[in-house]
């Protein structure tokens, strides 16, 4: 029996026969996945909020108007009002988990007060919510076809406008996902 393959540091792509809304030509991040489950954030999803909104209402203050008027994501349908900051690395804070040695999520309020002063990581996205599955739960959709399954790169995450990332995600395969068909079969 093949050992098992976990997908933490790697995006999954929904293809196009996905129905489910909320994953529907989403890209999420794997943080972690292991025998009993994978959790994950959406990375192409805006939310309805601006960062300034989500510190404002957290009484943190910034005067950086680009952080400010940064795009919060919808990370995934899980806990929509708790925020999960992805970033590069940098200073230590209360609640980080390593998901690679380039990545990181953090999903304490010290990160933001850090970014909302300027001394925040390099490089970061803000999501509300994330995708949760419980055991088995991943591997079944992998083998229904709902997936394709690819290595971060975290130029998609940090540089490529979100309603590019679909496709640009995609890519890194080597795959036009809009000239995939909405239908999956086993041979």
């Amino acid at each position: 029996m093949d050992a098992p393959r976990y997908l933490g540091n790697h995006f999954l792509i929904a293809l196009p026969s996905m129905e489910d809304p909320n994953f529907s030509r989403g890209v999420t991040l794997v943080c972690q996945h292991t025998a009993e489950g994978a959790m994950g954030i959406l990375v192409n999803r805006l939310s309805d909020y601006l960062l300034g909104d989500v510190l404002a209402q957290m009484n943190i203050r910034t005067d950086i108007e680009a952080l400010a008027s940064a795009a919060v994501l919808v990370g995934g349908p899980v806990q929509p009002e708790r925020g999960f900051v992805l970033h590069t690395p940098g200073a230590s804070w209360d609640s980080t988990y390593v998901i690679s040695s380039s990545l990181s999520l953090t999903t304490s309020r010290d990160v933001l007060e850090a970014m909302a002063q300027g001394e925040g990581p390099a490089q970061s996205v803000v999501a509300l919510g994330y995708a949760g599955w419980g055991e088995g739960q991943l591997e079944t959709e992998l083998q229904d076809n709902a997936w394709l399954t690819v290595g971060v790169d975290s130029a998609i995450l940090f540089s490529t406008p979100v309603e590019q990332r679909w496709m640009s995600a995609a890519r890194l395969m080597g795959v036009d996902v809009t000239l995939l068909t909405a239908y999956a079969g086993h041979a």
